[in-house]
Formats: C-alpha cells, sequence, structure tokens
C-alpha cells in the first residue's frame, strides 16, 4: 500500500485549507485514516480520524470547531478541511490507515504512513 497526501500549502491566518489523502488503485473505503503532523522540534501529534464506517471520528482538541475530516466515497478518499488557520497549525501533515474497527489518534496504531504535506500558516 502507499499512502499519498496532497493539498498543503502556504496559507495566511484565517485563511482556509483541504487536504486530501489516498492510497492509489486501493481505496480507503475499508480503512480507518488518521492525519498526524509534525513540526519542527515539536513531537507528532494526533489531529483527526475517521473509521471505515464513518461513525468514528476524533479530533484533537486544539482543532476542534475548525477542522472537519470527511471521507468522499467518490473518490476514495479522506479529506481534511481546515479552517480558520493559525501559525500553530504550521507542520508536516501526513496521512496514517489501518484495518482497525475504530480510528484513534495514537499513532501506534496505524500500519501504513505517507509521507506528508507541508501546511504554513504565515501572515
Amino acid at each position: 500500500l502507499r499512502v499519498v497526501e496532497s493539498g498543503g500549502g502556504l496559507v495566511q491566518p484565517g485563511e482556509s485549507l483541504k487536504l486530501s489523502c489516498s492510497v492509489p488503485g486501493f481505496g480507503l473505503d475499508y480503512f480507518a485514516v488518521g492525519w498526524f503532523r509534525q513540526a519542527p522540534g515539536k513531537e507528532s501529534q494526533g489531529v483527526a480520524c475517521i473509521n471505515s464506517h464513518n461513525d468514528n471520528i476524533q479530533y484533537h482538541n486544539s482543532v476542534e470547531g475548525r477542522f472537519t475530516i470527511s471521507r468522499d466515497s467518490r473518490k476514495s478518499t479522506v479529506e481534511l478541511q481546515m479552517s480558520s488557520l493559525k501559525p500553530d497549525d504550521t507542520a508536516n501533515y501526513v496521512c496514517a490507515v489501518h484495518g482497525k474497527r475504530l480510528c484513534s489518534l495514537n499513532q501506534i496504531e496505524y500500519e501504513t504512513w505517507g509521507r506528508g504535506t507541508q501546511v504554513t500558516v504565515s501572515p
């Protein structure tokens, strides 16, 4: 499996950005998907996750109300819509997948990882 992220970029504080996660040639329908981020000098942080049934969704408290994770079944992708972005959101955002029933913000649960897409929030 190869996990691919897209959608990162440079935005100003308060703006929005949407990230997308996919597994080319296979799809994400049967996987729980998590988004993680890591900024230079900081530990990796679980941002949001969604399970394969879309009935278990979790967010880190620092993004609750600003970020939305969702599954696009038509494109077989999982997207992370980020709004009201802050400079503290600047990080490399990485998508990971696993085949368990529930999603998790704990990176130890995940089996396959992408390389990430950079998000920079700066005036």
